[in-house]
């Protein structure tokens, strides 16, 4: 699995999210369908156009609620921007954090879910990485997602 350490200051992504519950995989269902969406309506052309930070594409950003709400997460659909909050998207302020950036080699979405599985199942059991509280974010730049060459990332906050 390779991967690079990076460090960042904290940024902004414009998007639009919505709530899923992790609860028997409904995520890794519903998400799909979550981008299906944003394809259809424009949104992730939208996205393309805001997108003039350093993170070069649009990302998915998981944000972890299961604290505060047990099961569910919020699925950010978001590029890096930086600016006053455009109409019809909101923004999301990421903090600043040591990634861990994962590459994912593939079509979606199943390279990207595989890829999770093997970061949690075996990457951190053998790393000295903790996860750090905060959210993760899953890199799309331009090009075929559903290409078995294409290439995509994993950033996961680390300690």
């Amino acid at each position: 699995m390779n991967y690079r350490i990076v460090e960042r200051g904290s940024f902004q992504v414009a998007g639009i999210k919505r709530e899923f519950s992790c609860m028997n995989g409904e995520n890794l269902k519903e998400i799909p369908k979550m981008w299906d969406d944003v394809h259809a309506d424009g949104t992730n052309d939208l996205l393309v156009e805001l997108n003039n930070g350093k993170i070069n594409g649009v990302v998915g950003v998981c944000v972890d609620k299961r604290s505060q709400q047990p099961g569910l997460m919020d699925y950010w659909i978001a590029a890096e921007y930086e600016g006053p909050q455009p109409e019809g998207v909101e923004i999301l302020d990421i903090p600043a954090s040591k990634w861990g950036v994962f590459e994912v080699h593939g079509a979606m979405p199943d390279s990207m879910q595989n890829a999770w599985k093997q970061i949690f199942s075996e990457w951190f059991p053998s790393s000295h990485y903790e996860h750090a509280a905060g959210p993760e974010l899953e890199v799309y730049p331009a090009g075929d997602p559903w290409s078995s060459d294409y290439y995509s990332e994993i950033w996961i906050p680390l300690k």
